[in-house]
């Protein structure tokens, strides 16, 4: 890959990633939970975010392993539950921040290539348009693969607003299982792999189509990563 798409789609990711996590810290402050901003995370430096297993060294793994899928993500912002106003419908608010941020990216992504395609700045195999390609499928994985309902994925968060009871009690403790499961799901489970591959599909051509871009953006991950 060209050094210039490798640093611009690297600083795209890293952005995106910081900002999942951000949100998270900046919609529990707003709930009530200052708990983030306490610990100096709400910040889109990334530095604060970086964790060693999750942003380095699990991807590295799936590579490595050519487990087919490779995920990762930063260091969950802290959240107080407790401290929320309304902890379980808080909870899930706090939890869909992160995945909303995503795909509110991605759509600023598509409306930006659209600007730079249309005024004859970049074209389908340029740089910016592989860049902006990287980051709109990027976003659109995150936002995505962060609401499968698996703890501690965000998913989980919003879901657990709608269960009670002997199923709620449950559920809270199938996340000492999650990472394992989620690893399994990943690596030994092929129709997960496909649910996940076609919902990030789904989610790219729902962004990008209303800015007619979809086309481009097909053109340059496929240039870019192949498939």
């Amino acid at each position: 890959m060209d050094p210039i798409v490798t640093a611009g789609s690297a600083a795209v990711v890293i952005f995106s990633i910081t900002s999942h996590e951000a949100m998270h810290g900046f919609a529990a402050n707003w709930l009530g939970d200052p708990t983030a901003r306490e610990r100096g995370r709400l910040t889109l430096n990334p530095l604060p975010h970086i964790d060693l297993f999750f942003t380095i060294l699990m991807p590295a793994f799936l590579l490595l392993s050519g487990a087919g899928v490779i995920f990762g993500g930063a260091k969950p912002v802290p959240v107080n539950v407790s401290r929320l106003r309304h902890p379980r419908r808080d909870w899930a608010l706090v939890g869909a921040a992160g995945p909303l941020t995503n795909l509110a990216l991605a759509i600023g992504l598509s409306a930006f290539l659209s600007v730079l395609l249309h005024a004859g700045l970049a074209d389908p195999g340029s740089r910016a348009t592989g860049i902006l390609s990287i980051g709109i499928f990027v976003n659109a994985l995150l936002a995505v693969f962060n609401l499968v309902p698996i703890p501690p994925l965000d998913g989980s968060r919003v879901l657990q607003l709608f269960l009670s009871g002997a199923a709620f009690t449950a559920y809270l403790r199938l996340e000492r299982f999650g990472l394992l499961l989620i690893l399994a799901l990943i690596m030994f489970f092929p129709p997960a792999q496909l649910f996940v591959s076609g919902a990030v599909r789904a989610v790219t051509l729902a962004v990008t189509l209303p800015f007619g871009v979809s086309h481009a953006v097909e053109l340059g991950l496929r240039n870019l990563l192949g498939g």
